[in-house]
C-alpha cells in the first residue's frame, strides 16, 4: 500500500513554481502601477494643470483602491473561492490601465487609477491566499516570497521605463501609465490553468472535488488533512469573527505590521526623486536608481533569508534596523553621495522585510479566514500608506523633509516595538487548522499538564 503524503508536505513540484509564477503578474503590475506614478505625475503636471493637491491624490488613489478592493475581495474570497477573481482579473486591470492613454482631465485619471486599485486590491488577497495554500510548508516563505521580489522588480521596472521613455515626447506620460497593462496580459494564460485551492474545497464540505484536484496534480499518494470544523459551521461574518476573542490578537498584528512597514515604503519611495532634492541629491536620476536597485537587491535578500529565519527574528529585527537606516538618513549629513547611499541601504532593508508582508498575514488565519484576515491586513496598510503617500508633497513643502522622514522613523519604531510584544511564531504552522496564539498556548498548557 503507498504511504500517503500530505499536501503541505509535498517535495517542491514544478507544479507549485508554476502556481507562484501565476501570481507574480498582479504583483508586478502593482509594484509597477505605483512605482511609474511619481514620474509621470511629474511630467503631466503640465498638459493636466496639476498642483500638490492634485498630485497628492494622483499618488493615493492607487493606495486608496487597494484598501477597498481587499476589504470587499477577502470575504468574497473566503465565500465563493480564490480563482474566480484570480483567472480574470488581470483582463480587467490591462484593459483599465490602457483607458488611462486617454485621460485629459486630472479627474478621470484619478478615477482610473482608484480602479486599478480595486482590481490590485483584490488580486493580492485571492493571490496570496492562492500560493499559500498550495505551497509545501518546507518552501511557503519562499515560494511567497517570489511575490514580493516580482512587485520589487515591477516597481524597479517602472522606475527604469519611466527615465527611458521620458524623452519619446509630450505623451510619454500616458504610454507610461499605460504600460502597466502589458504584464498583467502577458501572465493572463498561466492564471488560466491554475485550479481552485484544495483547502478552501476541503473547509466548504467539497472533499472529492478537493482530491481530484490534489491527485490530478500530485498523485494518488497526496491527500490532505481534513479539517476539525468545516466553514459552514462558523456562525457570524468574517469580520466579527476576526475580532472575536480568539482570532483579534492575530488581526491586530497583521493589521500593524502591515502598516507600519508600507507607510515609509510608499511615502518615500513614490516621490522618491522629490525627497532627494529637498536632500540637495543634485543628480536625482543616479539616485533614484541607487534607491531602485537596492530595493530589488533587499527583496532578493530577502527570499534567501525569509526560510531561514523565524518569522519573528525576521520581523522584528528588519523593524529596528530600518528605524535606525532612516534615522541615520534624516538628522546625518554625509553629502549627496553618502544621501543617496543611505537612502539606498534603507531601501534595502524595508525591501527584504517585505517579504513578511506576502508570508507572514496567511499564516495567522485559518482557511476560512484567510482571504479576509489578509484582505483586512491589506486594507489597513494600504489606507495608511494612502495617507501618507498624500501628505508627503505637502508635509516636505510645508514643514520640511527632516520632520517628514522623523514621523516616518516613528512609525517604524513603533511597529518594531508592538511586534516584539505581541506578533506570534508562524513558520511551523499546519495551514490546514491554525491555531491562534491563545488556543496554541492553551494546547502547550495541557500537553504539559498530562506528561
Amino acid at each position: 500500500m503507498t504511504k500517503q503524503v500530505l499536501l503541505e508536505d509535498v517535495p517542491l513540484r514544478p507544479f507549485h513554481v508554476g502556481v507562484a509564477f501565476s501570481g507574480t503578474g498582479g504583483q508586478f503590475s502593482d509594484g509597477f502601477v505605483l512605482g511609474i506614478i511619481g514620474i509621470a505625475v511629474s511630467m503631466a503636471a503640465g498638459p493636466l494643470h496639476l498642483d500638490a493637491l492634485w498630485m497628492g491624490l494622483l499618488g493615493a488613489a492607487s493606495l486608496a483602491g487597494l484598501f477597498f478592493g481587499s476589504m470587499l475581495a477577502g470575504p468574497f474570497a473566503d465565500k465563493f473561492g480564490r480563482r474566480s477573481i484570480f483567472a480574470y482579473d488581470m483582463l480587467l486591470f490591462a484593459i483599465v490601465s490602457a483607458a488611462q492613454y486617454f485621460v485629459t482631465t486630472p479627474t478621470q485619471l484619478f478615477v482610473l487609477r482608484l480602479v486599478l486599485g480595486l482590481i490590485l486590491g483584490a488580486d493580492y488577497v485571492v493571490s496570496k491566499s492562492l500560493v499559500t495554500e498550495y505551497s509545501p510548508r518546507r518552501y511557503r516563505g519562499r515560494l511567497l516570497s517570489v511575490l514580493a521580489a516580482a512587485w520589487a522588480a515591477g516597481y524597479v521596472g517602472a522606475y527604469l521605463a519611466g527615465f527611458a521613455m521620458r524623452d519619446i515626447g509630450p505623451d510619454a506620460w500616458r504610454i507610461m501609465l499605460a504600460a502597466s497593462g502589458v504584464p498583467a496580459l502577458l501572465i493572463l494564460p498561466f492564471r488560466l490553468v491554475v485550479p481552485e485551492s484544495p483547502m478552501w474545497l476541503m473547509k466548504r464540505g467539497r472533499g472529492e472535488e478537493a482530491l481530484a484536484i490534489i491527485r490530478r496534480k500530485f498523485g494518488p499518494e497526496v491527500t490532505l488533512q481534513k479539517p476539525a470544523v468545516d466553514a459552514t459551521q462558523h456562525r457570524g461574518g468574517a469580520w466579527s469573527e476576526l475580532f472575536s476573542r480568539r482570532w483579534r490578537k492575530n488581526t491586530l498584528v497583521g493589521c500593524v505590521f502591515y502598516t507600519c512597514q508600507v507607510i515609509p515604503y510608499f511615502a518615500l519611495g513614490t516621490f522618491a526623486p522629490r525627497v532627494l532634492e529637498a536632500l540637495h541629491v543634485k543628480d536625482k536620476f543616479v539616485g533614484g536608481l541607487v534607491y531602485n536597485v537596492l530595493l530589488f537587491a533587499g527583496a532578493i535578500i530577502g527570499l534567501l533569508l525569509v526560510d531561514r529565519l523565524s518569522r519573528r527574528t525576521f520581523l522584528i529585527g528588519t523593524f529596528y534596523l530600518a528605524t535606525l537606516g532612516l534615522a541615520v538618513l534624516a538628522y546625518a549629513s554625509f553629502g549627496p553621495v553618502g544621501t543617496m547611499i543611505a537612502f539606498g541601504v534603507f531601501a534595502c532593508i524595508l525591501s527584504a522585510a517585505a517579504n513578511l508582508e506576502f508570508v507572514y498575514p496567511p499564516e495567522l488565519f485559518p482557511t476560512h479566514l484567510r482571504a479576509s484576515g489578509v484582505g483586512l491586513a491589506v486594507a489597513s496598510s494600504r489606507f495608511g500608506s494612502a495617507i501618507s503617500t498624500f501628505m508627503l508633497p505637502l508635509a516636505v513643502q510645508h514643514v520640511g523633509i527632516h520632520a517628514a522622514l522623523g514621523v516616518c522613523v516613528a512609525v517604524l519604531l513603533f511597529g518594531g516595538v508592538f511586534c516584539h510584544v505581541m506578533a506570534p511564531e508562524t513558520g511551523a504552522e499546519t495551514l490546514t487548522d491554525v491555531k491562534s496564539d491563545d488556543a496554541a498556548e492553551a494546547e502547550s498548557l495541557a500537553a504539559k499538564r498530562h506528561a
